[in-house]
C-alpha cells in the first residue's frame, strides 16, 4: 500500500484485458483499471507480440483502489467470480497463456489474502475442477497501447463487446449489485 495516498494496487489476468477492464471500472472504490501486460519475458511487449504467445506475457490490468471503501478481499472475490478460474490457458474462445488466469500480487501480504482465498473457494468446490489460477508476485507491468484503454466504453458496439463483455458486466451487476459505482 501506498502510505502517502492511502490507496492499493492489484494487477488482475482473467482472460481478455478488455473484460477485467470493463469489470473493475465499474466497482466502487476502484479508482483507476489500466490493461497492460505481465508475467513474461519481453521488456517491451506489444498486442500483437502478446496475442501471438511469443512473449510469455497475459493479458491484466492494473487496479488501483482505495482500502477504506472496497477491501482486498472483495476485489478478489469479484476476480474469481467473474471469470472462469479452472480454466487453463482460456477464458471462452480467448485461448493461450496470454489469457490465463492470473494475479500479480504486489506484497508477500496480498500474496497470503489471494492465496488464502483461492485455498477456500477450492474447498468449498465452487467449481467442479480445481482452480488453476497462477499467484506471482509482480515483478514488472507493461502498460498496453493506448487503444485499448477503455476499450469496452468506447465500443460498446462493437461483437466482442455485445457478445462477450455484455453479458459478462450483465452478470457481475447482478451478484456484485451492492458493489457497483454510482453514475
Amino acid at each position: 500500500m501506498n502510505k502517502e495516498t492511502n490507496l492499493d494496487t492489484i494487477v488482475f489476468g482473467a482472460g481478455c484485458f478488455w473484460c477485467v477492464e470493463a469489470v473493475f471500472q465499474r466497482l466502487n472504490g476502484v479508482l483507476q483499471v489500466t490493461p497492460g501486460y505481465s508475467g513474461g519475458f519481453s521488456k517491451t511487449p506489444t498486442y500483437k507480440e502478446v496475442c501471438n504467445g511469443t512473449t510469455g506475457h497475459a493479458e491484466v490490468a492494473k487496479i488501483v483502489f482505495d482500502p477504506s471503501l472496497i477491501s482486498l478481499t472483495k476485489l478478489v472475490e469479484v476476480f474469481f467470480m467473474t471469470h472462469d478460474p479452472t480454466t487453463l490457458n482460456r477464458q471462452g474462445n480467448d485461448v493461450g497463456t496470454q489469457y490465463r488466469s492470473c494475479v500479480f500480487c504486489l506484497n508477500r501480504d496480498q500474496f497470503k489474502v489471494v492465496s488464502y482465498i483461492k485455498d477456500k473457494l477450492n474447498e468449498s468446490r465452487i467449481w467442479p475442477k480445481p482452480i488453476v489460477t497462477k499467484l506471482a508476485l509482480l515483478e514488472q507491468f507493461y502498460e498496453a497501447e493506448n487503444y485499448h484503454h477503455n476499450y469496452y466504453n468506447n465500443n460498446k458496439n462493437q461483437g466482442y463487446c455485445k457478445y462477450v463483455i455484455q453479458p459478462k458486466l450483465e452478470k457481475f451487476k447482478k451478484v456484485f449489485s451492492d458493489e457497483i459505482k454510482l453514475k
